[in-house]
């Protein structure tokens, strides 16, 4: 078998011209082209699996380019349809359950608006949504920090009432170092309006900060990253009891979006790490000063 592969390409080699020896070199670039090829498709399945199915072909090329490859967006597309891949995210927008038209005040400021946030616990969110579930709707609260867009805390209930609010931003304050003097930032919902809640947030030393009227965008960090969780693990999953729900939920934002889920505003890394990273340069700073 091995003389009848010599012959055929002794018989090639001489069909087209070259030397036999010419011919071999050009087999051998052939074969490591699609070699390197195939470590190509190889790389962008690895980041899609990362990815849990969630990593759509734009952020799989910057996760490439990032870790020091090469990958064109066009090319990743291309590979991903070949293999029938494709994001877990639709255009199904995430409607918020607060409804910054709720409340008119005069008095409820937004101290974000034009604001530069540069570092993390200068500006906290929070929002409410809910989950659908066969024993009814699940409700789910959470802090976010808005230059890492790490979650703070969270809480769950089946009713969605000031309480739900207050145990998550008390949680918040109990696990993370946040300083006097925080931003508060949240809509114009009921819970977050109503008076125990404005005394509980000053009490922990945090200022109030409100979306203006008709203004869903000014909340659009807490909007976002509840359109990405519902895109990710909520359609398309209906969850038998609510337990189930808050089961999924806490694996997704504990472990997969804080710990696992880069995104390319945190140069290709999860909030998780941008959050140590960043504090681990002001320590060194410090000492560096002191």
């Amino acid at each position: 078998m091995r003389k009848q592969t010599r012959y055929a390409k002794a018989k090639w080699a001489k069909v087209l011209g070259v030397s036999r020896s010419g011919y071999y070199t050009w087999l051998d670039e052939k074969d490591a082209r699609e070699s390197r090829q195939q470590m190509k498709v190889q790389k962008i399945l690895n980041v899609y699996k990362e990815g849990e199915g969630h990593y759509g072909a734009e952020r799989i090329c910057g996760i490439i380019r990032t870790r020091g490859g090469q990958a064109s967006f066009r090319y990743v597309r291309s590979v991903m349809k070949q293999h029938g891949l494709r994001s877990s995210h639709c255009v199904r927008r995430q409607r918020s359950l607060t409804d910054s038209r709720g409340y008119r005040g005069a008095d409820l400021i937004n101290l974000t608006h034009d604001l530069e946030i540069a570092q993390p616990f200068q500006v906290l969110t929070s929002d409410i949504t809910y989950i659908r579930t066969r024993e009814g709707f699940d409700y789910l609260c959470q802090v976010q920090d808005v230059h890492t867009n790490l979650i703070l805390a969270t809480t769950q209930q089946s009713r969605m009432t000031q309480d739900i609010v207050h145990q998550t931003i008390q949680k918040a304050k109990q696990r993370w170092s946040i300083a006097d003097g925080t931003i508060f930032h949240t809509d114009r919902g009921s819970q977050y309006t109503a008076k125990r809640t404005e005394k509980l947030i000053e009490l922990l030393g945090l200022k109030l900060s409100y979306s203006r009227v008709g203004k869903p965008g000014d909340n659009a960090w807490s909007e976002s990253f509840f359109a990405n969780m519902k895109k990710e693990i909520i359609h398309g999953n209906y969850y038998q009891t609510c337990d189930d729900a808050r089961q999924a939920t806490f694996e997704y934002i504990e472990r997969y979006y804080n710990r696992k889920r880069v995104q390319k505003r945190l140069r290709y890394r999860c909030p998780y790490d941008y959050m140590m990273s960043f504090l681990d340069q002001q320590r060194n700073e410090l000492k560096a000063v002191a």
